[in-house]
This record gives C-alpha cells, sequence and structure tokens, in this order.
C-alpha cells in the first residue's frame, strides 16, 4: 500500500509540470445575442445533467453610489422579492420553493444579480418570474419599514457586532479615498436610518432596465430555446435610457496611509494593501496575471511563501494571507493580512516588517521556473475545477460582462496565466508594492488602549 501512496504522489507531482493546457477544460459551446430592447444573454450549454442555471445581472452596485445616499442597491436587492405585477410580497419564492428551485441574490460593489437553479424544463418559469419583477416591481411602504429594520440588523450582526469585519469596513474607507470602492454594499447605518422608498423606486427605474442587465444560461439548453423563452418573457420589457457609469479609478499613488483601531477582538491583527489595477482598467494585463501568481506564491496553499517562511519558519506569525481581485470595472487592492504570534512575543510591527521582507525578496529576486511553474499549476487546476460547476460558470460569465469584460475572458484565461514569466513577476511587484500606494490598518484588543 505504501508502494502505491507513493506511485499516486509521484504521478501527481509530475502531472504539475505537464503543459498546463492539459488542464484546461475543454471550451463549451457559449453564444451570445441581444434582444431588440437592449438585453444581453449568453448561454453556455452544458449537458451533463438536466440542470440549468438562470441569472440575471444588473449593472449597479454600490460603487455606484454617492455620500449619503448609501446601500441603496442591498436595500432594492431586499425588496426585490417584495411583489411584483404577477406576484404578492414572497410568493415568488414558494412558487420556486414548490418547483424544487434554489434561488438567490447578492450585491456588491459593481453588480447585483438574482439566480434560480432549476429542473431544464422549469426554465420558463425563472424567466417570467425574473421578467415580471424587471417591469413592474412593487414597493409596498409597509414592505420596505419592516425590510429596513431586518437590513439594519443584518448590519449589526455582520459588521457592527463582528470586529474583523468591522476593521475592514474602515480599512476599504481609507484604502480607496479616490472612488466609490470605500462604501459599505450594506451602506453606513446613518444612511439606513435616513433611507425612504422613493429612493429605492428611483434607484429602480434608474438602473433596473434590460438594456442594463445581462441574462446568463448555462446547463442543459440549447441557445436556440432560450432565445425563443428571452424574447417571449423578456422581450417585451421596455427598455429606458440610464446614466453614463464611469469607472471607480483611484490615483495612482496615494501616499501612505495608516489607522490604528482599538476594537472587542481578543487578538491583534495587520492588514496591508497596494492600490492596483483591474484587469478592466491595466495598461497591461500581464501585470494583472503576474499579481494573481503573487498572490498564490504568497498564500496558495501549505507550501506558499507565507505559511512556510514567516507562520513556520520564522513563526512570526499565527497565520497570513494574500488575496487580489482581479475582476472589478475600476481599480483594485492587493491585499496582506496577518496575526502576529503572541505566544513567541511578536508584534505588530514585526509582523509589518517581516511581510515587507516577503515583497521586497519578490522584488529583487524573480521566482525559480519551477516554483512559477508548481503555483501556475495549482492555480490553473483550481479554475478548472470550479468552473466544473454550472453556477461557477454562470458567475464567472456574469461578473465579466457586469463590469465591462468580456465572457470570453473565461476560456482565454489559462493561457493568459501560464504566458506569465518570473520576470514578469519580479516586474509588477517593484512596481505595485510601494509605500505610495500602501495603506495599512493594524486593529489592537480594545482592553489594552492603555498600553
Amino acid at each position: 500500500m505504501k508502494m502505491l501512496a507513493r506511485s499516486a504522489t509521484g504521478l501527481l507531482l509530475a502531472a504539475l509540470y505537464l503543459p498546463l493546457s492539459a488542464f484546461a477544460a475543454e471550451t463549451q459551446a457559449t453564444q451570445e445575442f441581444t434582444l431588440a430592447n437592449g438585453l444581453k444573454v449568453v448561454v453556455r450549454e452544458d449537458h451533463r445533467a438536466p440542470v440549468v442555471v438562470s441569472q440575471v445581472w444588473y449593472k449597479v452596485g454600490s460603487s455606484y453610489e454617492t455620500p449619503g445616499q448609501t446601500g441603496l442597491s442591498h436595500a432594492l436587492e431586499h425588496m426585490m422579492f417584495k411583489g411584483s405585477a404577477k406576484m404578492k410580497p414572497g410568493e415568488a419564492s414558494l412558487v420556486l420553493r414548490e418547483l424544487g428551485a434554489e434561488e438567490n441574490a447578492f450585491t456588491s460593489d459593481d453588480y447585483t444579480a438574482y439566480y434560480q437553479v432549476l429542473a431544464r424544463d422549469r426554465l420558463p418559469v425563472a424567466f417570467e418570474l425574473e421578467a415580471d419583477r424587471m417591469a413592474s416591481l412593487r414597493l409596498p411602504p409597509e414592505e420596505f419599514r419592516s425590510e429596513i429594520e431586518v437590513i439594519k440588523e443584518e448590519r449589526r450582526m455582520r459588521t457592527d457586532d463582528k470586529p474583523s469585519s468591522l476593521a475592514y469596513e474602515r480599512f476599504k474607507a481609507m484604502a480607496y479615498p479616490g472612488s466609490g470602492y470605500g462604501t459599505p454594499t450594506i451602506g453606513w447605518m446613518a444612511d439606513l436610518q435616513r433611507m425612504s422608498v422613493e429612493e429605492l423606486r428611483h434607484w429602480y427605474e434608474t438602473w433596473y432596465t434590460p438594456n442594463n442587465a445581462t441574462l446568463v444560461v448555462v446547463g442543459d439548453v440549447t441557445v436556440a430555446e432560450v432565445k425563443t423563452l428571452a424574447e417571449r418573457y423578456f422581450g417585451p420589457v421596455p427598455s429606458r435610457a440610464i446614466p453614463t457609469a464611469k469607472a471607480p479609478l483611484e490615483l495612482a499613488e496615494p501616499g501612505e496611509r495608516r489607522i490604528r483601531l482599538y476594537l472587542q477582538t481578543q487578538l491583534p491583527s495587520l492588514m496591508m494593501g497596494f492600490n492596483v489595477p483591474s484587469l478592466a482598467t491595466a495598461a497591461d494585463r500581464r501585470e494583472v496575471y503576474a499579481l494573481r501568481l503573487i498572490s498564490a506564491l504568497l498564500d496558495g496553499g501549505y507550501s506558499a511563501r507565507l505559511p512556510t517562511q514567516l507562520e513556520r519558519g520564522e513563526e512570526l506569525v499565527s497565520g497570513a494571507s494574500a488575496s487580489y481581485d482581479a475582476f472589478n470595472r475600476g481599480d483594485s487592492l492587493f491585499m496582506l493580512s496577518a496575526t502576529p504570534n503572541v505566544q513567541t512575543g511578536k508584534t505588530i510591527a514585526q509582523t509589518e516588517a517581516g511581510l515587507w521582507r516577503q515583497l521586497d525578496a519578490l522584488k529583487t529576486t524573480a521566482p525559480t521556473a519551477a516554483e512559477l511553474q508548481r503555483v501556475r499549476a495549482q492555480v490553473i487546476a483550481g479554475l478548472v475545477y470550479e468552473r466544473d460547476s454550472i453556477s461557477s460558470q454562470a458567475s464567472t460569465i456574469g461578473q465579466l460582462e457586469s463590469v465591462g469584460l468580456s465572457w470570453k475572458l473565461m476560456d482565454e484565461d489559462l493561457a493568459a496565466i501560464e504566458a506569465v514569466t518570473p520576470d514578469d513577476i519580479q516586474q509588477a511587484a517593484r512596481t505595485y508594492f510601494t509605500r505610495e500606494r500602501l495603506s495599512v490598518a493594524e486593529v489592537l484588543p480594545k482592553e489594552k488602549t492603555h498600553e
């Protein structure tokens, strides 16, 4: 048994050094078309099971909001379940539940999306319900008065009473000085307290129109049948003029910013962020793919640099992470976070110095071809595995389309990652990991403020 185990491990390691295109799944049949009213429809066929996911994405989120009117996108998401011309409050969800469908919605900085996962022959029901609330949402004042209290409580539970979330919210507000990405998706409490149903009506009428939406369908369907259904249910929904939505761009070098927070937490922690471009705003997209691989080099599992060198090697931190979201409609952040190892007496200052050592190492010495190959294979394998799900495929398509990119990028992603060189990694680190782009948040236990 031990020999078999070694053989399997050897095969796995060998696989990591195959041409990375070997990890890519076959590109599925994907087509797009646009209805006369401006609704864009993307259909991706996946016939492995008689199931389909239907998603409607609106190009509006918290980054579209202005001071004094934050939280509108998220609040409207809640109210989209409160009745339309054909349905009473909650009735659409009951219909879908009786059909055995899964449904939900979510709001982010750049978009608001609604989805259903259901048997392929039930797709017309999902289309009819979504088209109905796209065209004729009801916003009963009594439902709003009840739901806004639910949203306030959600904010208390998920942010105000949760130190890590509260710290991240304050950090984002500082880290994005020039764009709407500093606005919390749920909104500031002061704005929730004075929000009116009339504001939501205006928000709905401004942004919820077919020419500002993308319908994504993935599963056991054909393009022809989806087109027939889309024209039947969504085709009659009238389009409206929409405002111009400029990309949330940041200052190239805002200067170093710092904040210290004393919260009800047991352990100190550190957040560092660098203002960087996204795929939508980068002058050279190769830099974006390099940043994605840097994130994996630092924090891509057990053998990545942060856990290997800072956690297990120096015993400097009890945990550390790196992250980077390339799929924004505006500029993004490259994030690092860590918790000092208090058992070995390490401090936040020492932790920050340790993170800088890792970043400076990337600037001075390019990763070896073998290390980059391992990390690249890991990233691509993760993407391929993730896209095995029809819901993940649909979400990737919807996100790309909603931030001003094309769904075709998901099928070009693997080749672009494969093309990144060690020199690209080094150059991206030198360009973006500078103090002129840096934001730092120190989070300390509240009871130790006197120290």
